[in-house]
């Protein structure tokens, strides 16, 4: 992902968490907030519950790459921040991608596939 992709201000995410509507699963939360540009950003947020720096680094790794391939169905006017919970830590990239698809399409942000 490149830098006009990402969400890294703090106030831009405290603008998200205020504003933005927030959908959850048992791994993952969701906030959405629609925007005007015309490309999605995603922001990251792991804690330090979650696990120790290499397994949360990983999980972040593997929202990035669910993100990379979905690219094209995720809907492109919003700002996306991904909170892991615990029970992230065990998954591997498929459950991942799996658990993270079942949240956006809770939040209708995916379109159907053509």
């Amino acid at each position: 992902m490149n830098k006009n992709q990402r969400i890294k201000k703090n106030l831009e995410f405290q603008t998200i968490f205020k504003k933005g509507k927030s959908y959850a699963n048992r791994q993952f939360v969701v906030y959405c907030l629609e925007k005007e540009q015309n490309n999605f950003r995603v922001g990251l947020s792991v804690s330090k519950k979650v696990g120790n720096a290499v397994v949360r680094n990983r999980i972040k790794r593997y929202i990035r790459q669910t993100f990379l391939e979905l690219k094209d169905q995720v809907s492109p006017t919003k700002d996306y921040i991904i909170i892991a919970r615990n029970p992230a830590a065990k998954l591997d990239f498929h459950e991942t991608k799996k658990s993270l698809e079942h949240v956006l399409k809770i939040a209708m942000v995916i379109k159907k596939k053509s």
